[in-house]
């Protein structure tokens, strides 16, 4: 790892022709939501990014197909785009979990092929599961034992927002009580990621991460001008080994978050821990 980087964003969602095919009919419903058209931009471009700004970017896949009929890009995009900008991309895999066998035969392929650091982004809403279902726990035991993190969507679902019924997504599965702070208790090696500050769920997830060692908190999908209060508070005492700087990248821009940040009351001890160490420890870098 380049000792010059400054921040680790742990939630990036690659916007290549492939990944925003395999959006289908939320491509346009998201950008509807977030007010901006998802427009095409090569791996090369989001790398230069980062590497403009001495950071690190995880690389976040998903899939979908048995829910929506669309296939999910391809992992070896993302292999691919990290093994050509290692200084800036970091690894994760999509998977299905109601593929079962096939996905964890995939978590291991991109573990050997790529050195993957985890799967995710897992949306238990658009994918409609939920996390403590023992019919999963297949795949939650082959990431403990790779060492892999595990990024689940909580709170808030963009997918569907909007939209009458909401495209047919739930907000139930993304609460963190039970249904992540379970995976976490039964899973004491594995590393959960909570994405998002889990509105207007966060203090289930602000009590689960203080409760247990192997739950982390992403601060992404909101401008941090509308983070509640109280995550807020966690995060600069109780919780601030265990909270990670993500933007979700495109939804939310990388120096809005940042200028947003700034203006924030954030401990000076604090802040190099969220845009950095946490996450550098956490992933072993």
């Amino acid at each position: 790892m380049n000792p010059d980087i400054v921040a680790i964003d742990i939630h990036t969602h690659p916007q290549t022709e492939e990944f925003l095919a395999a959006m289908g009919a939320r491509r346009r419903q998201m950008g509807e939501h977030f007010g901006s058209e998802r427009k095409p931009v090569s791996f090369e471009e989001q790398a230069e990014m980062y590497r403009e700004r001495r950071m690190m970017a995880v690389l976040c896949n998903s899939d979908d197909e048995s829910i929506s009929g669309v296939p999910g890009a391809p992992n070896d995009l993302i292999g691919d785009a990290a093994e050509r900008h290692p200084d800036v991309f970091i690894p994760f895999a999509g998977i299905d979990p109601w593929k079962g066998r096939a996905a964890i035969e995939e978590i291991r392929r991109c573990h050997e092929l790529f050195g993957i650091k985890g799967i995710g982004e897992l949306n238990p809403s658009r994918q409609k599961f939920f996390p403590n279902d023992r019919r999963h726990y297949p795949i939650w035991e082959v990431c403990a034992e790779l060492g892999l993190v595990v990024m689940f969507h909580m709170g808030f679902a963009g997918a569907g927002a909007g939209k009458p019924g909401g495209m047919g997504y739930k907000l139930d599965a993304v609460r963190a009580i039970p249904y992540l702070d379970d995976v976490a208790a039964d899973f004491p090696e594995l590393n959960v990621i909570h994405a998002h500050p889990g509105w207007p769920f966060h203090h289930e997830a602000l009590a689960a991460c203080w409760h247990k060692s192997n739950f982390f908190i992403d601060l992404s999908g909101f401008a941090p001008r509308y983070f509640p209060e109280e995550v807020v508070r966690y995060a600069n005492s109780l919780i601030s080994d265990r909270v990670l700087f993500g933007t979700d990248w495109p939804v939310i821009p990388i120096d809005r978050w940042l200028n947003e940040w700034e203006e924030l009351p954030i401990k000076p001890d604090v802040r190099p821990k969220i845009m950095l160490e946490n996450a550098r420890r956490l992933l072993d870098l």
